[in-house]
């Protein structure tokens, strides 16, 4: 059986989870009585300290719907060059909220207050109107790296300072919270909105959750309707949400660590030319040689170790809930062996 380390949504649900999926309480979301899924939302709510919470099927979905909430047509959104937001969803900003993006460069995937004040546009009808910043925690495109919450916060001051909504793709927040320590709650007081995927490490088929101000989640069930994402007895997926945030969180510490020791294998190796720093459970290294890392991915792929190539030279590996100490010391060999 391959190791799959290309992400840590190929996750399937454990024994217990679908126990839980099986025996769940239902009814119509649309309507606002599934039970299941109005626990989960107001588990997610309390947890990060905020009023209210709207599950939907993707995080994407989730991301693109508080876009939509906070800008108008032809307002600019600020986010970091390799967020999620920008990158990876389709061109949705533009698609759905009509705004376009300013994207700064960052490190590792972060940007800092000092960037973001000086990339808001100024009030002239020239420009367009500035109205959102978007981080990501953790960075995927930067090695699974976390934000310093001081940093967060002077990012908040900097946006209420400029009357910014400042919204958060915490598609992978709680591997940031393990590996931190930080508390939710702070990051509840911080943002105006935040999106927590399911269905990543903490094992779910399908899921992710915004959470946020009362108000703004009343206009947000409107857009996901018009979105497409109404659902009517989803609480069976739900149960899987309410599973996973009793069971999952704390155990990606363990994740971490099986990251951490993959990465200590590929530093020695002669193909390796240097690796991002591993704070959590996304390893991306950069090939020696340009141009090679979709070779590499494809021997990696012969000895049944599954990786993604990212860019011309850089391959990624993602740990997650099926992966097992067992796995890791076999990925381990591989590429110790891999010359």
């Amino acid at each position: 059986m391959p190791i799959d380390l290309r992400s840590d949504t190929v996750t399937r649900p454990t024994p217990a989870m679908l126990n839980a999926m099986m025996t769940a309480n239902v009814g119509d979301d649309v309507f606002g009585e599934d039970p299941s899924i109005n626990a989960l939302e107001a588990m997610a709510a309390r947890l990060f300290g905020m009023e209210a919470a709207l599950y939907c099927p993707s995080g994407t979905m989730s991301n693109q719907i508080a876009i939509k909430c906070h800008t108008q047509p032809g307002d600019e959104v600020i986010c970091e060059k390799s967020a999620h937001v920008y990158v990876y969803e389709g061109g949705g900003i533009a698609f759905n909220s009509g705004s376009q993006v300013r994207v700064l460069e960052g490190q590792l995937g972060r940007i800092t207050a000092a960037q973001v004040a000086s990339a808001i546009n100024p009030d002239d009808v020239h420009r367009a109107r500035t109205s959102l910043v978007t981080l990501e925690n953790t960075c995927n495109r930067g090695g699974g790296s976390c934000y310093d919450l001081e940093e967060i916060r002077k990012i908040r001051q900097v946006c209420g300072d400029n009357q910014l909504k400042l919204h958060l793709d915490g598609a992978r927040l709680f591997n940031a919270l393990v590996a931190t320590g930080q508390p939710a709650a702070e990051y509840g007081r911080l943002f105006d909105s935040i999106s927590i995927c399911l269905n990543k490490g903490l094992g779910c088929p399908i899921g992710s959750i915004l959470i946020g101000p009362a108000a703004l989640i009343r206009q947000a069930r409107r857009v996901r309707k018009v979105f497409g994402g109404g659902m009517r007895q989803a609480g069976f997926m739900a149960a899987a949400g309410i599973y996973a945030l009793e069971n999952n969180v704390s155990r990606l510490a363990e994740d971490h660590t099986h990251a951490r020791r993959i990465a200590a294998a590929l530093e020695k190796k002669s193909f390796v030319r240097g690796i991002m720093p591993v704070e959590t459970n996304i390893i991306i290294f950069e090939t020696e040689g340009d141009g090679c890392a979709r070779q590499l991915a494809q021997r990696f792929k012969e000895k049944d170790l599954l990786a993604i190539a990212i860019s011309a030279n850089q391959v990624r590996f993602v740990t997650h809930l099926d992966i097992s100490p067992e796995m890791v010391d076999r990925a381990v060999q591989i590429i110790e062996q891999l010359n």
